[in-house]
């Protein structure tokens, strides 16, 4: 495991606007050197106010974005037009409009599956039919990422928020998906997640460490706690985040306040 490194920044715009210029100069590099670009988003607050840094910053416009792939970490299992739904709320922070100015193509957005079924059949869906239809998404999001990204996929960069409860993608302290560890199972389905919507899809953590740069991002003192947590321990079923880790960069993207006690 490559050492974790923290960095803090004095509050949570300036943090922002570091993680957006930091990712776009990753993206123009990895372009530069492989004329391809894999990138896992994430939502949430922090996540999202870094994609609305990126859609500003000057930066944004140097980039190829046609040679680059947008991909997501975790995702609420609800339907594709829904703002619960991670993506929705990227494309309207950020990059649909560089759909709209041809610059992005939209075959290069890969969401996780959306749930198809009416409102009122959602409704009166017993557990059974939910857990088969989250194993049949999870299944079609990992087959995607072989035939994009072939037999051994991994991200360039892949970039994950932090629950106050230590919680990223959407692996919860104490679930079993935590704990998953066949290198062969990419994606999972959460049916109980303590946050809503309960129905989601997660990156594993076997999956999620072939990823060449992860980045952790927090801000705000609720944090706090979870991020002393998770940078005190290692693999630790209680603190989800604690298993973060790249296969070359490992990287806590924080603000002051979220750092309090581990700086």
């Amino acid at each position: 495991m490559p050492q974790r490194l923290a960095i803090a920044y004095p509050n949570p715009e300036l943090l922002h606007t570091a993680i957006a210029s930091r990712l776009l100069i990753e993206i123009g590099d990895r372009i530069a050197t492989q004329h391809r670009a894999d990138i896992a988003l994430t939502g949430g607050t922090d996540g999202n106010a870094v994609l609305r840094h990126i859609a500003s910053n000057p930066l944004n416009e140097a980039v190829d974005w046609s040679c680059v792939h947008l991909w997501w970490g975790d995702e609420r299992f609800v339907p594709a037009d829904s703002d619960d739904r991670n993506a929705k709320q990227a494309r309207e922070a950020w990059f649909g409009d560089l759909v709209s100015q041809g610059l992005l193509p939209e075959s290069h957005i890969h969401e996780m599956p959306a749930d198809q079924r009416k409102p009122q059949e959602i409704a009166v869906a017993n557990p059974e039919e939910n857990d088969h239809l989250l194993d049949q998404a999870a299944n079609t999001y990992q087959q995607e990422l072989i035939r994009e990204l072939g037999d051994n996929p991994a991200f360039d960069v892949a970039m994950f928020g932090v629950g106050p409860d230590g919680h990223f993608a959407s692996l919860f302290p104490d679930f079993p998906q935590v704990v998953i560890n066949d290198p062969d199972v990419f994606v999972t389905g959460v049916s109980d997640s303590p946050k809503m919507p309960p129905l989601r899809l997660s990156l594993t953590v076997p999956f999620i460490r072939r990823s060449r740069k992860l980045w952790i991002l927090a801000s705000s003192p609720r944090k706090a706690p979870a991020v002393r947590s998770a940078l005190s321990s290692v693999n630790n079923p209680h603190v989800p985040s604690s298993f973060a880790s790249g296969t070359q960069e490992t990287l806590w993207l924080l603000d002051e306040e979220a750092a309090a006690s581990t700086l």
